[in-house]
């Protein structure tokens, strides 16, 4: 393992001076550095991928200096766009690193989601034409591949790429790690939108521990899994896909269990669905101010209004709630048309989740199979 003080040190003194990306789990002892030890300004927690790549573009533009962009390997869908036609050397050929987590790595196990992902994300790079290094974990290695990066950028003036295997970087624990008051967890709130649900209703949830938590709620209450599709990946989307079904089944009710960085990450789907106005779909956020699932790293979310966007949007019932018995009020109000609840619910989830043992295949199958029955 190399320490991440020791990479993002070596980054600096070759004129790196500005950081963003969307954190990852395979990144989280560098994103975790990155937050501590240097200015809020000169790092920012992008809503998605490509964005960063923006972000890192104007940096330059700016200052003439390097940034960094990091991300998870499923992060790449949302950059290649302004990879290609922005940064790349036959454009505006914007120099940058990105720092890569390699989820799915070959021979290495991991979720369903990731295993596509990992076989094709040298191959993306290598279309993309932007040379890559897989990270050594050793420290000499990584140095002389350090050294090639930047070789590279001052040659062409365009991006190269790290990409990074699992426990390449040291354990490192953020320090600045504000803890998000709030009455519930996330896990109780879950717990008491699947108790209040209407019996027919099918959930949409969004990619994480939100959905690990339904899987594990639905084996501790004998409910089964038949009315609920877990959006293991595509972070973001789960709107959308709810949206798609809210519009097909208009007499099925529709429950999306999002999350606040999964919004922000995609707040386009806000707008679509605002527009529509199906009247059986309930858009609820579970909103902690983070990225659970890959390290606890802050949104933006607590920061911004919500439920006040998702009114300007076009949604017609919208409420902010923060304890079990305003969010119980909110379900059990009897609404006939597009409704929003925000759930303020606090950081992290319980040790001992576990996941969902069916693949993504069975689950679709099972939810397919659900609402076709009801024709």
């Amino acid at each position: 393992m190399i320490e991440a003080g020791f990479f993002y040190e070596a980054l600096v003194n070759r004129g790196v001076g500005f950081f963003t990306g969307v954190p990852d789990s395979l990144l989280k002892s560098f994103c975790a550095y990155i937050t501590d030890h240097i200015d809020a300004t000169q790092h920012i927690i992008a809503v998605n991928e490509g964005a960063a790549i923006g972000l890192a573009a104007g940096y330059h533009l700016a200052s003439g200096n390097i940034p960094l962009v990091y991300m998870q390997n499923s992060g790449l869908g949302n950059a290649t766009n302004p990879l290609l036609s922005l940064a790349d050397a036959e454009v505006y050929s914007i120099p940058m690193i990105l720092v890569i987590g390699w989820r799915g790595e070959r021979g290495v196990h991991d979720e369903p989601q990731h295993i596509k992902q990992g076989k094709v994300t040298c191959v993306l790079l290598e279309d993309m034409e932007i040379p890559y290094a897989d990270l050594s974990d050793e420290k000499d290695e990584a140095a002389e591949q350090i050294e090639r990066a930047f070789r590279w950028i001052a040659k062409t003036n365009a991006p190269f790429a790290f990409v990074v295997r699992k426990n390449i970087f040291a354990p490192y624990t953020l320090q600045k790690n504000e803890a998000i008051e709030a009455k519930m967890s996330r896990e109780e709130a879950i717990e008491e939108v699947l108790r209040t649900a209407p019996e027919s209703g099918v959930f949409i949830s969004t990619t994480g521990m939100a959905s690990r938590e339904v899987y594990e709620l639905r084996e501790k209450h004998g409910y089964g899994h038949a009315r609920d599709f877990l959006t293991v990946g595509s972070m973001g989307h789960a709107s959308s896909v709810a949206l798609g079904i809210a519009l097909q089944r208009p007499e099925l009710p529709v429950i999306c269990l999002d999350g606040d960085g999964a919004v922000l990450m995609h707040m386009g789907a806000l707008a679509a669905i605002g527009v529509k106005k199906p009247r059986n779909l309930r858009h609820i956020v579970l909103n902690n101010g983070a990225h659970d699932s890959v390290g606890g790293q802050p949104t933006i979310a607590p920061n911004i209004d919500l439920p006040g966007i998702a009114r300007a949007c076009g949604y017609v019932n919208v409420y902010s709630t923060q304890t079990a018995a305003e969010l119980r009020a909110a379900l059990e109000a009897n609404h006939d048309a597009l409704t929003f609840i925000e759930v303020r619910v606090r950081k992290g989830a319980r040790k001992d989740l576990g996941r969902p043992k069916s693949t993504p295949l069975e689950n679709k199958m099972e939810l397919m199979n659900y609402i076709g029955g009801l024709s």
